[in-house]
C-alpha cells in the first residue's frame, strides 16, 4: 500500500501590531518541524506583497499519520498557544499537488 502525501495551504491574517513577533514564532516552528519530524517533507511560508500580515503556508507531509503527528508535537502546540492572540483569521485548505519540484 502506497502512502498518499498530505498537502495543505494555510491562509492566515495576523494582527499588524504583532507581525514581527508572529514571524519569529513561525520561523522557529517551521525550523523545528522540518528538523525534528521525518514526516514533514516541507513547510514554506510567504506573505502577500504589500500586505505583509497576510501569510500563506504550504505544508507537505508524507501521509495523514505524519500530519496528525505534527499537530501533537510540543513545538507545534507551543506555537499555537503563543500565536493564538496574533492570528485574526485562519483558513486551512486541503489542496492537490499538480507539480511540485525542488532542488536538493
Amino acid at each position: 500500500m502506497s502512502r498518499k502525501p498530505v498537502v495543505r495551504m494555510a491562509e492566515l491574517e495576523i494582527d499588524p501590531d504583532m507581525l514581527d513577533a508572529y514571524r519569529a514564532l513561525l520561523t522557529r516552528e517551521i525550523e523545528a518541524s522540518v528538523a525534528l519530524e521525518a514526516g514533514v517533507l516541507s513547510l514554506s511560508a510567504v506573505c502577500i506583497r504589500d500586505v505583509p500580515n497576510r501569510i500563506r503556508i504550504l505544508e507537505v507531509y508524507t501521509d495523514k499519520e505524519a500530519y496528525e503527528a505534527h499537530l501533537r508535537t510540543p513545538h507545534f502546540l507551543e506555537y499555537k498557544a503563543e500565536t493564538a492572540g496574533m492570528v485574526t483569521s485562519l483558513t486551512l485548505l486541503d489542496v492537490d499537488p499538480i507539480v511540485m519540484r525542488a532542488k536538493p
